[in-house]
């Protein structure tokens, strides 16, 4: 790796393997997150997108491999830890606090911090990108719409300031309307803050279109990545994740006997 890439590369993962038990999740997944970059994941139901992101905060730890942020090794390090480095994780089922105010839960992501001045400057920040949070400040978490709670878990992470943020399948269960309001936040978000984003998301064409960079997991392992704008055109994303649908059943088919990426 030459000086100026690793010098740009914020976080980077190495022939990472880990389980659930007996389970394998992920096969030596090696993948890079630039600095400003937002990074997208792909996969199926069951491909270990998730668990991706759960070995890189702390809550599974790696059984073999190395995860660096920074240049530092955080491999198998607590996860309040890794927060405090600057990495937030936005959960699959953003896992609110429902018994807590929306304020009380904004200030839960801020535990880490001690500059209330600061503190208190984010809090408008993030209202900012998310106004139905404000009038609901007041309300409990649990008594928001799902898209509601999306945007809390994301304005939850953005209260602990971190410079990459893990975001796991954001558009789950919201409307094609909602989904297309948060994406662009994202955007925004990366674009005028410059944080730095790695997406799991299944809605390949949003995927795409918001991220830089991607990779494709299937079955634990990296398949196939690329810049977004060159995997948009490969037929088997195309095919198999863009819901072009002309090669039909045939198509299934050749793809379960394959099993091998052009």
């Amino acid at each position: 790796m030459s000086a100026d890439l690793s010098d740009s590369v914020l976080l980077a993962l190495a022939n990472v393997e880990s389980a659930y038990g007996p389970i394998k999740a992920i096969r030596g997944v090696s993948l890079q997150v630039k600095r400003g970059q937002i990074a997208t994941v792909l996969g199926s139901n069951g491909a270990g997108k998730s668990s991706i992101l759960k070995t890189i905060s702390g809550i599974i730890d790696p059984r073999r491999g190395t995860i660096e942020f920074k240049g530092q090794s955080i491999g198998g390090a607590d996860p309040a830890l890794i927060v405090r480095m600057g990495l937030s994780h936005v959960p699959e089922g953003r896992e609110v606090f429902p018994l807590l105010s929306v304020r009380d839960n904004l200030l839960m992501g801020a535990y880490t911090r001690s500059d209330r001045d600061g503190v208190a400057r984010d809090m408008e920040m993030v209202y900012g990108y998310f106004p139905i949070l404000k009038e609901r400040a007041a309300q409990d978490a649990g008594l928001l719409s799902g898209g509601q709670q999306q945007m809390l878990a994301i304005s939850r992470a953005l209260m602990a300031q971190p410079e990459l943020i893990l975001l796991d399948e954001p558009s789950l269960g919201l409307s094609p309307k909602l989904t297309k309001e948060i994406f662009e936040i994202v955007v925004r978000i990366n674009r005028e803050r410059g944080t730095t984003i790695l997406l799991v998301e299944q809605n390949a064409n949003m995927a795409l279109n918001a991220a830089d960079y991607g990779y494709v997991l299937e079955n634990g392992r990296i398949v196939m990545e690329d810049t977004c704008d060159r995997l948009r055109e490969k037929e088997d994303i195309k095919e198999f994740y863009l819901g072009m649908k002309e090669a039909g059943v045939r198509g299934e088919r050749r793809w379960k006997k394959k099993k091998t990426w052009r």
